[in-house]
């Protein structure tokens, strides 16, 4: 298949074991599903199809992207290689791409208290559209103490710049925005 017409391309992201790849459809109605080994992926066929690429340590799937962990011994051009094959196996399927059951719910603590429900909207609306733009995701897990805890995943999991997008932008977003935050850690 031509390049031109391949639904399917691939974006580097800061992260150099990271690969992004953007598809011309929808995979999720929103958020993002992470699976960090083959077991974890018997809920999205096509994780679970991407696993079986040699050299495939994670994989996140998004609203439009997928992103693909590599271990640090993989060849990039077989993997990308593979990838692509498996990407157009699973959108030649009609498979969905992760059991819509599986899709977990928003954790966190209450949105009845208001400093809850500022941090969500900042980092809903600010924090993970700019971090899925380099294939990765965030989400809150709760606020205890002034401290906001967080996960990161995709190519912000395992990404050298991680701890300065955590300390110098979220972090330093929220606290400006929001008096009670002291810090944002990384779970």
């Amino acid at each position: 298949m031509s390049q031109a017409h391949d639904p399917i391309r691939l974006e580097f992201t800061p992260n150099p074991n990271t690969l992004k790849y953007v598809l011309a459809r929808q995979l999720l109605p929103r958020g993002t599903a992470n699976f960090l080994n083959k077991q974890a992926a018997e809920t999205s066929p096509l994780a679970h199809r991407l696993f079986d690429v040699a050299g495939v340590e994670a994989v996140m799937v998004g609203p439009t992207f997928v992103t693909v962990t590599m271990t640090s011994d993989a060849d990039a051009a077989l993997l990308n290689d593979g990838v692509h094959t498996a990407l157009h196996a699973h959108l030649d399927s009609g498979e969905h791409p992760v059991d819509p059951s599986s899709m977990a719910t928003s954790a966190g603590g209450s949105d009845d208290d208001p400093v809850v429900a500022k941090i969500r909207a900042i980092i809903e609306d600010e924090v993970r559209p700019a971090v899925a733009m380099d294939g990765g995701d965030i989400t809150f897990e709760r606020f205890q103490d002034g401290v906001v805890y967080v996960y990161m995943m995709g190519s912000c999991s395992s990404c050298p710049s991680s701890t300065a997008t955590l300390k110098m932008g979220i972090e330093s977003r929220l606290r400006e925005e929001i008096p009670e935050v002291v810090q944002v850690v990384q779970i």
